[in-house]
């Protein structure tokens, strides 16, 4: 008996310290290794959703990234249907909701290819396209028996001809880059002269495939392209509703970026090739078309190009199909807030999309015919992205991924006047359930400028408040972007914060998320009304909070961000150190190297040569005179860039670090040879991260 009471002692304390046992601060292995998802694909038929899922590791080499599927029937486990090396993108479903379509490289393939994986047959993918130059962007014909797909060719040039091309590069015994037009380079790649085209096949391997723009005046013109991202040069296509045609995006004015806006232009051109018409003129953006499921009609995003203004939010706009341009209704003209990928129903009735709003991001929806706009689902913290939507009638779904501060992303269902969203996938809940971490906590701040400012504040793990925290103020890039309510990797709140930090998190004047007019109210005060903002923040939490240390504050940023710091550098000694990553100090320099240009032109109220006040008053090299005013270029820096960086390209960190070496200033350089604008690789950035406490640890003591 005495045993079996000890027994049951030994137990019960056991049980009662694992239930009381304290939550650890958060570590870099718990941020990067958790599972990062993709943008979900719902099925035809409303019944299942993909989704790529990366696990990542510190070693590249066993990073991997597959495709899952969700059932949204039935209360099924995800499950995983590809393993492979290589990642797949760009996945496509059949409208039978029988296969998906993906692009990926496997074994024997030079370049990545289309491969068709048929769900309810089984089996293995089988690869459709040979492109010599590759392929992606999938999309079937709503018959399931063709495929469109996207490949960069030369132009003039057919597929055996692209072959030797490529293959008498790789054989030179020079290397060159040569030149005679803008862009030259985007984010951290170097372009050349091959565009994007649109290619069709029968949905079957070794299938021909046609060209449909070859020999088109369209592609011959020098200013034909797509819209370059991080990654590619986009072509957004889709099928028309009886699969005759494709209905695409693209420019006429690539090649004039240096003196110019990109502007893009909806073409239709039929399945079998010929020349595309041009649908719509003016001077604007264009985003990827989306169908409604009667085929009577189509929405996109429409973005006017900058003129006054270097921000401008998009408009979800319809048009009537067959096409008719007296018949376009702008669906979102009076929501002042920037709308994402628009989902349309499967009754063709409601647009559903989402949009910032104060650091969170919300379900929206408008009628079709045009009406106001409704908020469907508000979340308490965070932000809901990648919306997506699929299946007729009432067997429509809509889905998203969810994720706070607090909580990694997983993916969830959505029914329209649910206030409860449901759980679909549980890819990052264990990990994350004994972390300290505290919710992110909204407020908003009258500034000196009388702004109306709003900010969030992140208490390290294990707070206590009758201590006295140093307070980290992070600046968030852009600057038209915001600071969300979300599970960073590249910033983690919470690894910035460890236990040791108050972290300010501010949106500034320009941030998205708060209206069209404050993201515009930048122009021609590119740095000094920002900085004065997250100054004016981090006072108002030292004067609210007792437990914030006023006379120990740190700034750090990336990007924009980092701009911001670089002014902080020449402007203040507020600071006890400064932390600059991807930064400009020279606005002219900066002009001349970045990839874009002409926004920086509009964004500063003309050009260099005008030397208008934002060129001559806030510009950070401008203002080294200040040390010997004993206001700036005094505060410890630490400066931070990846060599790859075209966007703000490397000459910057180089210029900071000669100008604080110079000024005999602290500081401290730290490059990444193998990073561009991010620091995306584990390794680096687990030694970024330790770099930055090192520093930190080091000046505010």
């Amino acid at each position: 008996m005495r045993c079996w009471l000890r027994l049951m002692l030994t137990a019960l304390l056991a049980s009662s310290a694992f239930a009381a046992a304290p939550k650890r601060p958060i570590t870099h292995e718990d941020v990067w290794l958790m599972r990062r998802l993709g943008a979900p694909i719902v099925s035809p038929d409303g019944k299942w959703a993909v989704l790529p899922v990366t696990e990542p590791s510190y070693d590249p080499r066993a990073q991997v990234s597959d495709i899952w599927l969700v059932s949204l029937s039935a209360n099924r486990p995800p499950r995983k249907i590809t393993s492979t090396a290589e990642a797949e993108s760009g996945v496509a479903w059949s409208a039978d909701s029988r296969k998906i379509a993906f692009s990926t490289r496997r074994a024997g393939d030079e370049v990545p290819q289309i491969y068709a994986l048929d769900l309810s047959g089984g089996g293995e993918a089988e690869r459709l396209t040979q492109l010599s130059t590759g392929a992606r962007q999938p999309r079937w014909s709503p018959d399931g028996k063709r495929i469109l797909y996207v490949s960069d060719v030369y132009p003039g040039l057919g597929d055996e001809a692209n072959r030797a091309r490529l293959r008498s590069q790789r054989e030179r015994k020079y290397h060159a880059r040569v030149f005679e037009g803008f862009p030259i380079r985007h984010w951290d790649r170097w372009l050349d002269e091959r565009r994007p085209h649109l290619f069709v096949q029968e949905a079957r391997a070794g299938a021909p495939a046609k060209d449909i723009l070859e020999g088109t005046e369209l592609v011959k013109q020098p200013g034909y392209g797509g819209r370059l991202t991080q990654s590619e040069e986009e072509l957004p296509a889709v099928w028309t509703p009886d699969g005759s045609s494709v209905l695409f995006v693209a420019s006429l004015n690539r090649n004039g970026t240096a003196y110019s806006e990109l502007y893009t232009y909806l073409f239709l051109v039929s399945a079998e090739g010929g020349e595309p018409k041009r649908l719509t003129e003016g001077t604007a953006t264009y985003g990827t078309p989306v169908f409604a499921p009667d085929g009577h009609s189509f929405v996109v995003a429409v973005t006017p190009a900058a003129t006054n203004y270097v921000y401008n939010l998009a408009r979800l706009t319809r048009f009537v199909w067959p096409f008719d341009a007296e018949k376009t209704v702008v669906l979102t003209l009076d929501f002042d807030r920037d709308p994402d990928v628009p989902v349309i129903s499967g009754d063709s009735t409601t647009v559903y999309f989402t949009a910032e709003e104060a650091g969170l991001e919300k379900i929206y929806s408008v009628s079709i015919d045009g009406g106001p706009v409704t908020t469907e689902y508000s979340p308490p913290a965070g932000v809901v992205t990648r919306l997506a939507g699929g299946g007729l009638g009432q067997a429509f779904q809509l889905v998203a991924l969810w994720d706070s501060s607090t909580t990694p992303q997983e993916l969830y269902a959505f029914t329209p006047g649910d206030p409860k969203p449901h759980p679909l996938t549980r890819f990052n809940v264990d990990r994350a359930a004994d972390l300290d971490l505290f919710p992110a906590e909204h407020f908003w701040i009258q500034t000196n400028r009388g702004q109306r400012i709003h900010s969030m504040l992140v208490r390290p793990a294990g707070f206590d408040p009758t201590k006295k925290y140093p307070v980290l103020a992070v600046m968030h890039g852009g600057p038209n972007m915001m600071i969300r309510d979300s599970f960073g990797v590249r910033w983690n709140y919470h690894l910035l914060a460890g236990n040791r930090y108050l972290v300010v998190l501010t949106n500034y004047t320009g941030s998205t998320g708060f209206g069209e007019a404050f993201s515009q109210a930048i122009q021609g005060d590119p740095l000094r009304g920002p900085a004065e903002d997250v100054n004016d923040a981090v006072d108002e939490v030292v004067r609210r909070f007792a437990f914030a240390d006023g006379e120990h504050q740190a700034a750090l940023g990336a990007s924009y961000g980092g701009h911001l710091a670089n002014w902080l550098e020449a402007t203040t000694r507020r600071y006890r150190c400064l932390v600059a990553h991807a930064a400009l100090v020279n606005l002219e320099s900066q002009w001349a190297t970045s990839d874009e240009v002409y926004g920086r032109e509009i964004a500063n109220g003309g050009p260099i040569w005008q030397q208008g006040a934002p060129w001559r008053e806030q510009n950070p090299v401008r203002l080294v005179g200040n040390q010997a005013a004993g206001t700036g270029w005094l505060t410890p820096m630490l400066v931070t860039a990846g060599e790859n960086d075209f966007r703000v390209p490397l000459n910057n960190a180089l210029e900071t670090w000669t100008y604080l070496q110079r000024l005999q200033v602290p500081s401290r350089l730290v490059l990444f040879p193998d990073e561009n604008h991010w620091i995306s690789k584990g390794e680096d950035s687990r030694y970024w991260y330790g770099e930055l406490q090192d520093w930190l640890t080091r000046w505010m003591k």
